[in-house]
Formats: C-alpha cells, sequence, structure tokens
C-alpha cells in the first residue's frame, strides 16, 4: 500500500491520507479588505478531499502586518465572513482547513500598512528586502526597531486572529515561523542583535516566537496549532551562526508544548526557486530527533520521495504546493498512478481565474476528452 494513503493521526484530527494541500501565496483576495474573493473559495474547495488536511496561504493578523499586496488578511468582520465560506466549502467535502498566521516584521511596505514603518527586533540597513505593492515587487520601507514595550501588543495580533480564525471556522492554526518573517527574525542571530531578554541567548531569541506560540495555544489548545519552520532558508536575508543547535532548541520546545505538527521546509527549496537538483530533504530528519510528534515534510517533493521520507519515518505527512496547483485532485492521482498536470508558475503570484482555478481534474479531463 501506498505510504502516502494511510490514515494518519493530526493532533486531534483523523486524517484519510498524508497529502497535504501547502500555503501558497497566491494574492488573490479582494482590495482593499484583504477579504477571500469567490476564487479563492473555489480554489480550497477543488483540493479539498475527503479526510485530507489544507493549510491555507500566509494570513495577516492585522491591518499593520502585510507584506503582499493581494494576501488575505484575518484582523476584521469582513474577513471573518470571507473565511467562513472558505471552510464552509472545506468542510462539505470532509475536509480540515488550517490558517497559516503572518506577520512580515521587516519584509514590508508603509504603503500596505497606513504610512508605518515596517518593524524588525533590530535594524540591517544592509539586508535586502521587498514587498509586493500596486508597483510590484519593490524594496521594503526601511524598518525600525520593535520597542520591548510594543511588543505584548503583537502577540496580542496573533491572540485576536486566532480567535477570529475560530469565529470562522477553521479546524486549526499554523504560526508562520519561517521564511525570515518576524518571528523567525527574532530567532536567528542574523537578524537579532537585541540584548534585552529578546535578543542574545537561543533562549531569549526563540522567546518571541514561543509568546506568539502560546497565546494561539491559548485559543486553540496545542492539538489544533501547527508551527512551520524553515532551518536553511535565505528568503529575506535571514541567517543564523548555528542553525542546528537554534532549531534544535526550537523543535525540542516545540514536542513539549504537544503540538497538532511541526511543518518543516528543506533547504533545497530557496524562496520562490525551483528545486535544487540533486539536493536530499534533510531538515526534517534533523529536527526528527528532537521533535517526536507528526511532523509535516514540505519542499520539491514528488510521490516517490514523498514515500520514502514517511517510510523513513523522518515525517509523518507531506505538504504540496506547486503539484497541487495545478492537479486540485493531487490525492486521488497520485493514488491511482495517473499523469500529473504541469503548473503554470506566470500565475503564482497574483492574477484571474487562469492557471488558479481552471485546472481540471482527472475525471473532467476526460469527460471533455470524450466530448471533443
Amino acid at each position: 500500500m501506498s505510504e502516502l494513503h494511510t490514515p494518519v493521526k493530526v493532533g486531534r484530527y483523523s486524517l484519510n491520507h498524508r497529502v497535504v494541500l501547502a500555503p501558497m501565496t497566491r494574492l488573490r483576495s479582494l482590495q482593499p479588505s484583504d477579504t477571500p474573493s469567490p476564487m479563492m473559495v473555489t480554489f480550497y474547495e477543488q483540493r479539498a478531499s475527503e479526510g485530507g488536511l489544507q493549510i491555507v496561504e500566509g494570513t495577516a493578523v492585522s491591518e499593520t502586518a502585510r507584506a503582499y499586496l493581494g494576501a488575505p488578511g484575518i484582523y476584521s468582520d469582513d474577513n471573518v465572513a470571507g473565511w467562513k465560506k472558505v471552510t464552509d466549502a472545506v468542510h462539505a467535502k470532509g475536509g480540515r482547513i488550517f490558517v497559516q498566521l503572518f506577520h512580515p516584521g521587516r519584509q514590508a511596505h508603509a504603503e500596505l500598512n497606513g504610512g508605518q514603518a515596517p518593524i524588525a527586533p533590530s535594524v540591517d540597513s544592509e539586508a535586502q528586502l521587498v514587498a509586493l505593492t500596486k508597483d510590484g515587487f519593490v524594496p521594503a520601507t526601511p524598518h525600525r526597531e520593535l520597542g520591548i514595550e510594543e511588543i505584548p501588543g503583537v502577540i496580542a495580533q496573533y491572540r485576536r486572529a486566532a480567535e477570529l480564525a475560530l469565529e470562522a471556522g477553521f479546524d486549526g492554526v499554523e504560526l508562520h515561523g519561517a521564511n525570515g518573517y518576524l518571528p523567525d527574525q527574532f530567532l536567528q542571530d542574523g537578524t537579532n542583535k537585541r540584548t534585552d531578554v529578546y535578543g542574545g541567548s537561543i533562549e531569549n531569541r526563540a522567546r518571541f516566537l514561543f509568546e506568539a506560540l502560546q497565546a494561539l495555544i491559548d485559543v486553540w489548545g496545542a492539538d489544533r496549532v501547527g508551527l512551520r519552520l524553515s532551518p536553511s532558508g535565505e528568503w529575506g536575508s535571514i541567517s543564523d551562526s548555528d542553525p542546528s543547535s537554534t532549531f534544535g532548541y526550537v523543535a525540542k520546545r516545540a514536542d513539549e508544548l504537544g503540538l497538532a505538527f511541526l511543518h518543516v521546509i528543506e533547504p533545497r527549496i530557496k524562496g520562490d526557486d525551483d528545486l535544487v537538483k540533486g539536493a536530499d530533504p534533510v531538515a526534517s530528519a534533523d529536527l526528527r530527533r528532537n521533535f517526536k510528534g507528526t511532523i509535516i515534510a514540505a519542499g520539491g517533493f514528488d510521490q516517490d520521495g514523498a514515500e520514502r521520507i514517511i517510510k523513513e519515518g523522518n515525517a509523518d505527512l507531506v505538504a504540496f504546493g506547486r503539484f497541487f496547483a495545478s492537479n486540485p485532485d493531487l490525492p486521488r492521482r497520485f493514488k491511482d498512478g495517473l499523469p500529473l498536470a504541469r503548473y503554470d508558475r506566470s500565475a503564482f503570484w497574483g492574477g484571474n481565474e487562469s492557471g488558479y482555478i481552471d485546472y481540471p481534474t482527472w475525471d473532467e479531463q476526460q469527460t471533455t476528452s470524450q466530448a471533443s
């Protein structure tokens, strides 16, 4: 039997298979409200499967946590109403859906955030940072150091977003602690030069991440909260002098909390680039030594690679982005050994229905072929 099509437990939920829809920033929300659009409802409904798990794209926790024009939010009643249509559609097909809660920190632009400068644990004027505005990708607005007295307010934004996600009918939440965004900026010593209780030692640098995580747990319970990490990520000029120790510490503490899952991005994926050819998945295997709970691996997997990492025990589920983008019935195609449709990279970052919700399922494809 295929490893991908055996039952698995994720927190309090029982799933029928291990093929996860990865969070993908597709930039199709309604503007200026950041509310999920009808297109987004269709996108997630198409990719829902009985007993399968989806993780929704990075979703801004506040109006001042916006980095990509067109990305959704979870900070208003309108946002909640929009997401409720998504969760209802997914649940109607028997699927489970978590939302990824996101704060960009220094990777932002004042134009998107009411004229406010982006925040960061420390100032680094040499960092190469971008944001996506109406003019496309542009250099991020120069950031400022977050005052220690301001940190509780940012944590409160995560807590409020978690409360709104509960209202919206999600099954859980994931803290986006990867890709050089705010929790990652605090965690890694290449971006965190603070000398207070949020800087210096690994324990101090991890403090912000675990305070944000605890805020989500307070709302949802640990078994409905996940954490995403990118131990070798480079997006957003992120770096650490000893990533093995830093991320090993985070994995161990996360394991003690009893989270629903740890979601790990493999280092062979660098930002928005394609797979680094010939590179094996190593991050999940490394963190497995400290995290004994459920691991979701992501980053450049095909079916064979996914089967292998699960069989080896280094991950329990595998998240797919690009293949799921162009194959709304991906779990079925894997199960039945069906060919995969090619994806259109030009449609990844914004646009209309084309390259987003116009990919047919295998059955739809066959019906069309027979009709012609």
